[in-house]
């Protein structure tokens, strides 16, 4: 379909159809599921999503994060099809696939992990619950420690790692037992990365014993919490406190894999090597899947089926993943990555100048955020001032997402496979938004 966007203000948001639609929704579909950008898609090819009313828009909200290698990449489609008219489903425990050992293998190869293997997940939140599992079997301990503006997922242990109170967490209680949270440094609002790292040593005094630590868990970028990057010599210092007390070393990266930070992994920046990571997201181009991999006598150290489920692997998704390994490869989509964020970032700084409400920049790759403020000297977040530009941004044919505890910082997610020419006017929208909204 041809792109008929403009960065001039153009059009109503949503449209007459998607409008429609989203009445439809309010009528059979459960009120918690709010609808954060209001157009209906139709259909979205690379970096771009085109809607119901034929508008079509730059996506850097990337399904969350799902589709470094773009909408409906022609290669993932293939294998998703073709896997699809041979089987969809046996449940690989009953009756095994040799699709599953294959990404098994190539995940064991990629990962940050030596003498590495693998099992399959749903959903990232899956993933988070099943390495804590690992963990709690290997060391025969209970305790987990997570990091204040940490999110894992929804799910009843996950939903226990994660910081953010509201949505996630206010009036779903009680959450799971001994879960255990600790400051994560942020060099825009502080603790420093030493000021973090004491704060874990005493948390293993004064909150738990160290001897019942099963796992430490940890974005090396925090997503949902507003890409904060955790300091190489922070991320080292946990490394050494985990080797010290014999506790499991868990990188959740499931939003900062697959290249998004110019690297395979995040963690690969601090030089840090964990014990088990849990992969989601990009792993299969918005198919449901993820994964944890990690060593191999942590990852047999439950027992025999005490691990699995009814969908987890699915074969198509599979298929699709290791479609996803072969594009990462051919496309040097980790450079593309690199190269992305160069470019943003230089655009970023120039809008930090030019706007005081522009607080801090900040992020790795392609994985980057601006965080928004009332004032510069008191850091007041400023999350109406998000949504305004958000909202200005649509208007203009970007589409945006926010994040941070406060909701004040606005994230680029964009596919890794978009042009220069679609980054560019992206760009350019992105910076007419901030000038509607800020002045």
């Amino acid at each position: 379909m041809a792109v008929t966007r403009s960065i001039e203000l153009r059009t109503e948001i949503p449209g007459p159809r998607s409008r429609e639609i989203l009445e439809r929704k309010e009528r059979v579909v459960a009120d918690p599921l709010s609808v954060f950008l209001p157009v209906v898609v139709d259909e979205a090819r690379g970096a771009t999503l085109t809607d119901v009313d034929g508008n079509t828009f730059i996506d850097f909200t990337g399904g969350v994060g799902c589709l470094n290698v773009g909408h409906s990449h022609p290669q993932v489609v293939a294998a998703a099809q073709e896997q699809l008219a041979r089987f969809s489903h046996t449940d690989f425990t009953i009756v095994p696939y040799e699709v599953y050992v294959t990404l098994a293998e190539r995940l064991c190869e990629l990962a940050p992990v030596q003498n590495a293997k693998a099992a399959f997940f749903n959903a990232g939140a899956e993933a988070i619950e099943n390495a804590v599992k690992f963990s709690r079997a290997y060391t025969k301990r209970p305790a987990v420690i997570g990091f204040e503006g940490g999110f894992h997922g929804r799910t009843l242990l996950a939903v226990s790692l994660t910081s953010k109170t509201h949505p996630y967490k206010a009036g779903l209680g009680p959450f799971a037992p001994e879960v255990y949270r600790v400051p994560f440094p942020n060099a825009y609002r502080g603790p420093s990365a030493d000021e973090a790292l004491a704060a874990l040593e005493r948390a293993l005094v004064t909150q738990v014993a160290a001897e019942t630590v099963a796992a430490i868990v940890i974005e090396p970028v925090q997503g949902e919490g507003g890409f904060i990057v955790a300091p190489p010599e922070f991320l080292q210092g946990v490394r050494r406190l985990c080797d010290e007390h014999g506790i499991v070393l868990v990188a959740d990266e499931v939003q900062t894999g697959f290249g998004r930070t110019g690297r395979t992994w995040g963690i690969e920046h601090s030089g840090v090597e964990p014990d088990l990571v849990t992969i989601a997201k990009s792993i299969a181009a918005g198919l449901p899947l993820s994964a944890v991999v990690g060593k191999a006598e942590i990852m047999d150290a439950p027992g025999d089926s005490a691990i699995g489920g009814t969908y987890v692997g699915n074969p198509v998704a599979q298929a699709a993943a290791l479609a996803v390994l072969d594009v990462f490869e051919e496309e040097d989509i980790n450079a593309r990555a690199a190269a992305i964020g160069e470019t943003i970032q230089a655009r970023m700084l120039a809008w930090q100048e030019r706007w005081d409400a522009i607080g801090d920049v900040r992020g790795l790759g392609a994985m980057l955020a601006i965080e928004l403020v009332e004032d510069r000297e008191t850091k007041e977040p400023a999350a109406n001032v998000a949504s305004a530009v958000v909202e200005a941004a649509a208007e203009r044919g970007l589409l945006l997402l926010k994040c941070g505890i406060y909701s004040n910082c606005i994230r680029v997610l964009t596919p890794l496979v978009i042009s220069d020419a679609e980054l560019d006017e992206a760009l350019e929208a992105w910076e007419q938004a901030l000038d509607a909204s800020l002045g």
